[in-house]
């Protein structure tokens, strides 16, 4: 009788554990958030560091940054990946129609936008900048109708070569709420983040347009309050790993255009684009430089690069062209003296 009571009550045991196990959910994915815009965000864009740590010291550890480009330094452990794309305008992002690829390769949440300071810095209209948001948070909701997006004010510039950019960033500021509010739904809520009040060209830029560490620290700490408010009910859209057939044959063809330039420094765009009648799996782009230009920093594409013949890869997420598609990589480069136009050449 001992014998049998032992034996029962160790399946009973058993028992309770099968039931914990299997009423106890699994847990839930990470969030994604993904934080776009240009070199303010991406290079190195220190202030997601202190905001990544900051959140895992209070307790918000079950999140993913999010973004097809890498960390890039800033000597503390964090989750770096991004969309911080250094001499990116936001309405060139909207025109060329590069944030769906971008949504498509990371499934964010959450977007957190620092965007604007270039395409300011062009001297392009408030309404005009406001518009290309406009096409962004429409993709950002075609990828996930309850998407989370934050948008800042951006922090002052007060650059050497714009005298006129400081007013020029007050202006498109001001025109944010009003957008914000149009814009915004229920399920898909915009959040205005004010970086620009509080922070100074003067002590927190090491150059009157990018952060220093006291200039990264205010980011952080005006990001972390709206985005864990971000954060309570959001839903993780589940992970989904999507299956690639590799495909050859077809052609593509590789299109240059300048643009941007000044004293001793350029920006280059090339526009990659299946010729073919079947899906490419990758593309490579060469050119030779003819007056020893050098390129500096390059986004939507890996270089390499020997003297004056440039090579550029896809990345992971933009290799892919299905018939008459197209993407685009942009570099900047530097020159002296004379900046002829090159001549690339895709397969």
């Amino acid at each position: 009788m001992r014998k049998t009571s032992g034996a029962l009550a160790a399946f009973l045991a058993l028992a309770a554990v099968v039931m914990y196990l299997t009423a106890t959910p699994a847990s839930a994915a990470a969030i994604r958030i993904m934080p776009l815009g240009d070199s303010i965000t991406g290079s190195p864009g220190c202030w997601r560091a202190l905001l990544w740590n900051k959140l895992q010291s209070t307790g918000y550890t079950d999140i993913d940054f999010v973004g097809t480009l890498p960390p890039q330094g800033c000597g503390v452990a964090h989750d770096g990946d991004n969309e911080g794309h250094g001499g990116y305008l936001a309405t060139n992002v909207a025109n060329q129609n590069l944030l769906p690829g971008w949504l498509s390769a990371t499934r964010p949440d959450v977007v957190m936008m620092h965007f604007g300071t270039n395409d300011v810095w062009s001297n392009i209209p408030p309404a005009t900048i406001l518009g290309a948001f406009t096409t962004l948070v429409n993709q950002m909701r075609a990828s996930n109708p309850a998407m989370k997006i934050l948008v800042a004010k951006i922090i002052p510039m007060n650059p050497s070569s714009c005298a006129e950019c400081g007013q020029r960033t007050v202006n498109f500021n001001n025109a944010i709420p009003a957008w914000a509010s149009s814009t915004s739904t229920a399920q898909s809520p915009i959040t205005v983040v004010d970086q620009w009040t509080g922070f100074n060209t003067a002590s927190d830029t090491y150059d009157g347009v990018h952060p220093n560490a006291a200039g990264d620290q205010k980011m952080s700490d005006k990001w972390y309050p709206a985005l864990v408010n971000a954060l309570s009910g959001v839903t993780p859209t589940p992970t989904v790993t999507p299956t690639v057939t590799p495909t050859t044959g077809g052609g593509c063809t590789a299109t240059y255009r300048n643009a941007g330039q000044w004293q001793g420094g350029f920006q280059g765009e090339v526009t990659v684009k299946n010729t073919g009648t079947a899906p490419m799996s990758g593309w490579t782009v060469r050119w030779t430089f003819a007056n020893g230009q050098q390129v500096t920093q390059i986004w939507g594409g890996t270089l390499s690069a020997s003297g004056a013949n440039v090579t550029v890869r896809n990345e992971s997420w933009n290799g892919s062209l299905a018939p008459g598609a197209s993407t685009t990589f942009g570099f900047l480069a530097s020159y002296n003296g004379t900046n002829t136009a090159p001549s690339p050449t895709c397969s």
